[in-house]
Formats: structure tokens, C-alpha cells, sequence
């Protein structure tokens, strides 16, 4: 008898919880940079200096400096729910003393959410965590930078025989409904809808996006991001395209009057270990009556150079920016993919000033466990403007190098029938 409902139990159990399964994964992801040559250094118009200024651009002596980014991710699935915690520090090589008995400050809750199955086709996901859509040019995980990109919000998706609908909606207060910051990299609302039907050929979206910003007093600014991204396929060739328009007012009430982005990218695969790549990209200036148009919460280290001199950090102001590029990738050897291209920058306004060019390069192996990836940036400067303090070698030392080592143990998969 006992034997019976001991068994009756583990059935009762078995129903409640047919299906489980946990994951725990790491990534240790260390990265050296040659700094201090023209990485990321800021296109920055001002009115007190001419126009175009590179601030901070002094070609000084460069150095080397690593971060590392490290995390703890875990994921839990039943058949009604997936739960994923995901803990991280990112530190600096020399960032504490050895005897320390405190760390960086760095160290913090990445990732933790939630997402419940609503139904066949419908489902909710809150907490902390990346937004990521399309080619990543207005909401991406940013995953390049060690700290990566989330976002405090609740999502309700939709997605049913190729077709996709997110609809998500954030405040962020802290204690009271003040919301002290006017940056355009932090909003105290965030509502957005995005709608795509994808297809073996071809795929078409469209974002819809408010952000409100707040900077310590009740006076709100609503800025609307709206747009689409289109992709297709043709034998050998693919094409995709952005179009994305900003209208209303940016953090400090700054006006935007149809502002935009353009953009149309290539890739013609030749061979099977041969590919080119190309591009245009054209983003909006200050006009008299409106600010420039601002990618917002995009993976920008991916577009306009992987120098970083444009929309990066505090690209807030500016004369627009159109990005010609064109490269090639290619596979070589027992494994490595070598990624070569090229940009030609010149601003959006009437005024056509040359920003200079850029070369990227960047070279990758996987390994049994593990991937390698390097770099190399130059960059060369314009002749549409001055030396900056009057400095010769300025325009001749902007570069820019790195490595990474990418590691991703996967340290537990239990999975519960």
C-alpha cells in the first residue's frame, strides 16, 4: 500500500512538474587595447571652437590597458516558464591593490527575468534584460563593450508562423517620481513596439519607440523613434536596409524635427570562403529648427568604424555623419576568418566636410573550447580641419589594437522528464 501511493505521489509530482531543465554557464572574456592613439575619441561640432573639432585628440603616447569581463549565467526551464540569473564583474587589470579587502564597485545582477507562457503563442517577459531587434542599430545587447547593455522592462510577445510581436513598456524611478538625469543614454520611460514577419527570402520589420526623459524637475521630454528594417536574399546577394525618423524633444527639451537615419548594406558572397561587403550609411545634422538624429540604445561599436568616433559615448550634437564602406571577409588556413574594410566619413550637413577615413581589420579563430580575435584600426584624418593644438603628429597616430580571448564553460545541464 505504501509502495502504491509512494508512486501515486511521484505521478502527482511528475504532472506538476513534467519538464525541467537547468543550465549554468560562465564566460571569462579578458581584452587588451592599445589605447590613447584615436580610439573613441568624439566628433564633437562646438560653437566655441571650429567646427568639426576632435576633442581630446592630442596623439599622445599610447598604452595598453585590459578588462575583463566575467559572469555566472543560469537558466531554468519548465514547460510553463524559463527563469535566467545572470551575475557579472568587469575589472581592470591593476583596478585593485592586491592585499584589498574591497572590490571594484563593478560587480552586479546582469540579467535576471522572467518569461511565462501565457499560451501557445503568447508570453511575458519581465525583469533586467537586453533588447535586442533587427540588425541591433536602435535596440541592441551591445554586447561588444565588457558591461553590455540591459534594460529594467516587461515584454509581451506574440509570435506565430514566421511572425513576431513585442510590445514593452519600463519606468524607472528611484524612491519618488523624479527622475534626475538628462542623459540620452538614460530615460525614466521607455514604451516600444516592434512587428516582423520573417521568410526564407526575405524579412521586413517596424519599430515604434517613445522615450521619456526626466532630469530632477516634473518637466518631461518625450522624444518618438519610429522606422523599419528590411532584409532579402538573392542567389548570391543580400541586401538590407534601415529608415528610422525622430520627431519630438530630446533630454533638456531639445527640439527634433524629422531627423533621420538611412541606410543600405551588401553582402555578395562569392565563394564559399569569399565575401564582400558594402555599404551606405547617412544620419542627420542640427538643423536651425532641430537637433541631429541619435541611434539611442543601438550596438553602435557595430556601425561607423570600430574606432568608435561617432555616436559613441557623448555624440550628442553634431553636423550628421554619412558612412561609405566597403570590405571583404574571407576564410583562410585551418579555421581563421579575416574581416578587412574600409570607411570614408563626411558630415550630413550643406556644409560636406571630409571626417576622414578608416581601415578595420580584424582576424578570428575558433578553438576546441574557446575563440581568439584580433584587431587592428587606423585611422587617417581630414584635411577639412586644423591640428589640434597645433600638434604635427596628430593627424598620423590614429590607431587602435586589440586581442580577446572568449571562453564560455558550460559547467551544468541537468534536463528532468
Amino acid at each position: 500500500m505504501k509502495k502504491q501511493l509512494l508512486l501515486l505521489g511521484i505521478a502527482l509530482l511528475s504532472i506538476q512538474f513534467g519538464y525541467s531543465q537547468f543550465i549554468l554557464e560562465g564566460e571569462f572574456r579578458p581584452r587588451a587595447e592599445l589605447f590613447n592613439n584615436g580610439f573613441n575619441y568624439r566628433y564633437q561640432p562646438a560653437t566655441a571652437a571650429p567646427a568639426g573639432n576632435l576633442s581630446g585628440r592630442e596623439g599622445t603616447d599610447a598604452f595598453v590597458g585590459t578588462s575583463v569581463r566575467v559572469a555566472l549565467n543560469s537558466t531554468y526551464m519548465t514547460e510553463s516558464y524559463k527563469v535566467y540569473i545572470g551575475i557579472q564583474e568587469v575589472f581592470r587589470f591593476g583596478d585593485r591593490t592586491q592585499i584589498s579587502a574591497a572590490g571594484n564597485g563593478n560587480f552586479r545582477i546582469q540579467e535576471a527575468w522572467a518569461d511565462l507562457k501565457l499560451s501557445e503563442f503568447w508570453s511575458f517577459k519581465l525583469g533586467r534584460q537586453p533588447l535586442s531587434y533587427d540588425d541591433q542599430r536602435i535596440l541592441g545587447g551591445l554586447g561588444w563593450a565588457q558591461q553590455a547593455r540591459t534594460h529594467d522592462v516587461g515584454v509581451l510577445k506574440y509570435k506565430k508562423s514566421g511572425f513576431a510581436l513585442d510590445a514593452g513598456y519600463s519606468v524607472n524611478t528611484l524612491g519618488d517620481n523624479i527622475y534626475d538625469t538628462a542623459l540620452l543614454f538614460s530615460y525614466r520611460n521607455l514604451a516600444f513596439a516592434h512587428i516582423s514577419k520573417k521568410s526564407e527570402k526575405f524579412n521586413i520589420s517596424g519599430l515604434v519607440m517613445n522615450t521619456t526623459f526626466q532630469n530632477g524637475t516634473d518637466d518631461k521630454s518625450n522624444l518618438l523613434t519610429a522606422g523599419v528594417h528590411a532584409g532579402t536574399k538573392i542567389g548570391k546577394l543580400g541586401l538590407a536596409a534601415n529608415a528610422y525618423i525622430q520627431s519630438g524633444e530630446r533630454a533638456g527639451a531639445v527640439d527634433v524635427k524629422g531627423a533621420y537615419l538611412l541606410s543600405l548594406d551588401a553582402t555578395l558572397k562569392a565563394t564559399d570562403k569569399f565575401t564582400v561587403l558594402g555599404g551606405v550609411e547617412v544620419i542627420s545634422g542640427r538643423e536651425d529648427d532641430s537637433a541631429p538624429f541619435f541611434p539611442l540604445y543601438g550596438t553602435n561599436h557595430k556601425f561607423n568604424g570600430l574606432m568608435d568616433r561617432f555616436y559613441v559615448g557623448n555624440h550628442a550634437i553634431g553636423n550628421g555623419l554619412v558612412d561609405l564602406n566597403l570590405g571583404a571577409s574571407f576564410k583562410v588556413g585551418k579555421g581563421y576568418n579575416i574581416t578587412l574594410k574600409g570607411h570614408t566619413f563626411s558630415e550630413a550637413s550643406s556644409d560636406k566636410n571630409s571626417l576622414g577615413s578608416e581601415i578595420d581589420f580584424v582576424i578570428a579563430k575558433g578553438f576546441k573550447g574557446y575563440k581568439l580575435v584580433a584587431g587592428y584600426s587606423q585611422f587617417f584624418e581630414s584635411d577639412d580641419f586644423p591640428n589640434p593644438a597645433g600638434n604635427p603628429e596628430a593627424k598620423s597616430t590614429q590607431n587602435w589594437a586589440w586581442a580577446m580571448l572568449i571562453l564560455k564553460p558550460k559547467f551544468l545541464n541537468t534536463t528532468k522528464e
